[in-house]
């Protein structure tokens, strides 16, 4: 029988990875001329494939304006492939929502373009989560491709049911978290097997006599996959004469210039039933687990701290606001949050976010991240200023209150305290010159004290700090700038129970009370439901009142050599971590009130200045980082670690901020928990899932290290239900680290600091070192009991968002002092979002259900009622608030 070999011009385009963004775009310039040419100039040039992302059209066109319609003609007659996604982010670095967000720009673009290309491509992704195949069953794929993950054995080892990332074939089944399951399809010989395909036939009769013998020993149809391409490969322009060549040398193969649709309808035909299944997230779990790519995760930290903050103002902050603020409006600024999304998913591209690129790739990632954020800021501001100045302040308004609103824009209900300098007094500089009116401030009288209260006169606790007078300054829609001199008033009060996606009034009002000083014992914060001391040994012990646990030795800093690359950490062989414990310089507490009481720690450790001269030689030589015998030098120098721990008044986790100043070359940093539990797996959150990984490795496993990645938090549970659990903003790299005993102890990373790229050659990357970088890393811990696990794991999912404050004026207003815009109920669901239809500018929502159970969810918007949709926002069906484990939901809203 006759075997058809599918042969897919392709190229596979890191916009940015060893060479800087714009070296690439100008290759990206010359490969897509010459695609054009030949579709001009040769009629049996068939199609090529623009490796699934939309943004490189855009890239194009900034310097060939002129080809756009030449561009559109190749694109609707379907020689030019295109989609389905905007860029090839990476899977686990890009937030859940990010992914959704991907997609509909690609989906986006495709529409405008008039095509697209019905497959999840992810060739070069480094891993793949669990939920790929429910968020491709919502786009309305079959057929997911993809290079890393799953380990192929070939006929001659067939896997067993036990075998859950493992395949006989190139072709499998994988079954998501949700079970919903697609065919996967594995490029066993990797996305270049069918590359610089010969045209002398005895060159072409031994290149196809072993790259058909390779695509054989996996593949389960007839069908043969040749990937002509590779990274940054120019097109092959004789691959018309080399499919000729093909054709006359075998009588028993047919060769043809193919696409993924032709491709896909054949491998889909003629698929066996009998195929192995995968399941959840492919991670190269099955391996010995050096190339696995996780370490991605922690070099260039500072820029997964930038890419957490950014999407989760925009998610978070701007979305919500804006979609709030319409109600006043009428108006939703699709423009400006499409302008900044942008920006976010190009720098989520996968080399660009694993950082495993050069120097001047990553800094050209700042920039992106501050014109994304500044965007998101400007949405935030105007938001703000037209809800506050709708929401009614002078009804309750107290004499001589102050009114400031504090919005909870996530979707879940938050007790916490909320930060806000408030100006109480203000000279602008028509009145008088900035230094009197500075010095006029200073000299006014002022209140014994003040307080706090909501708009139904009640005080809530607060801490009031009197600030400088300061310099700010107004920008009047109508007129010119306003700058004037302010009286400033740090406030910091405790909101309880606010509720998703809701506001309320509080007003600042003078006082005759004096502030009494809160009292406490040295070096120790307590509420009613944590209690923390400082250790001899200079850690923390942690007794939970609730749960009656006690938990010793936590906050530990462990420094290790790294004489890796940005992709893969490596440990010098047989050196011992540095520890902080017994490294402890002084501990106080230097802030305690009614709301909030702050503990300082110094902790500083002797760091070897960097790795010795061996590890230059050796990554000069290219020698395989496994193979590498460099060690630290002896000289060492200080470094000091500051961390302040958190303990806010009704809360139920501790915060740290640990920052420091890195002046060593070729280290790790991590942070380390040891607990009081024991377990074989722990929980992780990752993208619209809460994933089960287990504890110790699979026997193929030689890494001595076992890192993993996360968005939000880790969770480590016994078999009673106690458990703990670490979240942090953006610190995506941790590791389950099991001693002999069995005793578990949670390692996050800080950073490492490395000095090249890594992979096929050798690119020094001085900049990964972070010398001289002034790091700040934000992480919280709580703790859980059975009866409390899913609250505290959703607490967890928003607890990196703080409360959002806005001052504004005594006014009357169309929209009540206090509301809740959004109510959440469902204690096993997380909300993602809520924003604007891009077309119809409908309120739209969506949501996953984070359990491995079946659960059950309320969502109400006064004046409107909600339709099941999916994630591309299209389809509209009814909607019983029932939700299966692990689905996402996605809602449109209608008024009533």
């Amino acid at each position: 029988m006759t075997k058809t070999v599918h042969i897919i011009s392709h190229t596979h385009w890191d916009r940015e990875w060893y060479l800087p963004y714009e070296r690439h775009h100008m290759l990206l310039v010359e490969l897509i001329d010459s695609i054009l040419e030949l579709f001009e100039t040769d009629p049996e040039f068939k199609s090529f494939y623009l490796d699934g992302q939309t943004v490189l059209l855009d890239d194009y066109l900034e310097i060939r304006p002129e080809n756009e319609p030449l561009l559109k003609k190749y694109i609707e007659a379907g020689r030019l492939r295109i989609g389905p996604f905007y860029t090839l982010q990476d899977a686990f670095l890009s937030s859940s929502e990010s992914h959704v967000r991907n997609f509909l720009q690609g989906h986006s673009d495709a529409k405008r373009w008039g095509q697209t290309t019905e497959i999840g491509y992810y060739p070069d992704t480094f891993g793949n989560v669990g939920q790929t195949p429910q968020l491709m069953n919502q786009l309305g794929f079959d057929v997911v491709a993809y290079g890393r993950g799953v380990k192929p054995t070939g006929f001659a080892n067939d896997s067993n049911e036990e075998d859950n990332f493992v395949s006989s074939y190139s072709e499998m089944k994988w079954a998501g978290a949700d079970g919903t399951e697609v065919l996967g399809l594995l490029f066993a010989n990797w996305y270049s097997n069918g590359n610089e395909i010969p045209t002398d036939p005895k060159q072409a009769k031994d290149f196809w006599t072993q790259k058909l013998a390779d695509a054989e020993s996996y593949a389960s149809t007839d069908h043969l996959l040749m990937m002509n391409g590779c990274d940054h490969q120019p097109v092959q322009r004789d691959i018309s004469e080399a499919i000729r060549v093909a054709n006359a040398l075998y009588d028993d193969y047919e060769f043809i210039h193919s696409d993924f649709p032709t491709y896909i309808k054949a491998l889909v035909e003629n698929v066996p039933e009998d195929l192995d299944t995968v399941h959840g997230e492919l991670t190269s779990q099955e391996t010995e687990g050096w190339y696995t790519l996780t370490n991605t995760a922690s070099s260039r930290s500072y820029l997964k701290q930038q890419n957490e903050a950014t999407t989760r103002l925009l998610e978070m902050v701007a979305e919500p606001l804006a979609t709030l603020a319409y109600e006043v409006t009428g108006k939703y600024p699709h423009n400006m949050l499409e302008y900044a999304w942008k920006f976010v998913l190009q720098n989520q591209f996968h080399d660009s976010i694993c950082t495993s690129g050069v120097d001047e790739v990553h800094d050209g990632m700042e920039s992106r991240f501050e014109r994304a954020a500044n965007t998101a800021r400007h949405v935030i501001i105007e938001s703000l200023r037209e809800l506050s100045g709708a929401i009614d302040t002078e009804t309750d308004a107290p004499e001589q209150g102050t009114p400031f609103i504090v919005f909870n824009t996530t979707g879940g209900e938050k007790t916490s305290v909320a930060e806000i300098t408030l100006e109480v007094d203000r000279i602008p500089f028509e009145q008088e010159f900035p230094t009197q009116a500075y010095e006029r401030l200073e000299q006014l009288e002022r209140p014994a004290s003040y307080k706090v209260i909501d708009s139904k006169g009640h005080e809530l606790p607060a801490d009031i700090v009197e600030l400088d007078p300061r310099f700010n300054y107004d920008l009047p829609k109508d007129k010119f700038r306003q700058p004037y001199m302010a009286r400033n008033l740090q406030v910091k009060v405790l909101v309880e129970q606010a509720p998703a996606l809701s506001w309320r009034t509080l007003y600042l009002v003078p006082s005759d009370e004096t502030v009494e000083q809160v009292a406490g014992e040295p070096t120790v914060l307590e509420n009613e439901y944590l209690k923390v001391a400082v250790a001899d040994n200079g850690t923390l012990t942690v007794m939970d009142k609730v749960h009656d646990t006690v938990q010793e030795n936590v906050l530990i800093f462990e420094d290790l050599g790294d004489i890796g690359n940005e992709y893969v950490y490596k440990r010098p062989v047989g050196e011992e971590p540095i520890l902080s414990t017994d490294a402890l310089i002084k501990a106080e507490i230097i802030e305690r009130s009614t709301v909030r009481q702050v503990l300082s720690l110094h902790h500083r450790i002797d760091v070897p200045i960097s790795a010795d001269e061996q590890l230059d030689l050796e990554q000069r030589k290219i020698i395989e980082f496994r193979d590498r015998k460099a060690q630290r030098v002896s000289e060492t120098k200080p470094l000091d670690i500051y961390t302040t721990v958190t303990l806010d008044a009704r809360s139920q986790q501790l915060d740290f901020e640990t920052t420091l100043k890195n002046e060593m070359k070729d280290h790790r940093l991590r942070v380390l928990f040891p607990t009081a539990h024991t377990s074989e797996v722990h929980y992780a959150d990752t993208v619209f899932e809460t994933v089960e990984r287990p504890n110790r490795v699979s026997a193929a496993w030689t890494n001595p290290e076992n890192a993993q990645r996360m968005h939000r938090f880790v969770n480590i549970v016994d078999e009673s239900g106690d458990g703990v659990v670490v979240s942090t903003n953006g610190l995506n790299e941790y590791e389950v680290i099991v001693d002999d005993e069995g005793a578990q102890t949670l390692a996050v990373s800080l950073f490492r600091a490395v000095g090249e790229l890594g992979d096929w050659g050798y690119f020094p990357t001085p900049g990964a070192q972070t010398l001289d970088h002034h790091y700040t890393f934000n992480y919280r811990l709580s703790f859980h009991g059975k009866a409390d696990r899913q609250a505290t794991l959703q607490q967890a999912i928003y607890s990196a968002q703080d409360l959002i404050t806005t001052q504004t004026t005594i006014s009357g207003g169309e929209l009540p002092a206090t509301k809740q815009f959004l109510s959440v109920e469902g204690e096993a669901i997380a909300l993602t979002m809520l924003k604007r239809h891009k077309e119809t500018d409908e309120i739209i929502t969506r949501l996953y259900n984070f359990t491995p159970n079946e659960g059950q969810y309320d969502l109400q918007i006064a004046g409107f009622n909600r339709k099941k949709s999916n994630i591309l926002e299209e389809i509209e069906q009814a909607d019983d608030g029932k939700v299966r484990p692990f689905e996402i939901v996605t809602h449109k809203w209608h008024q009533i």
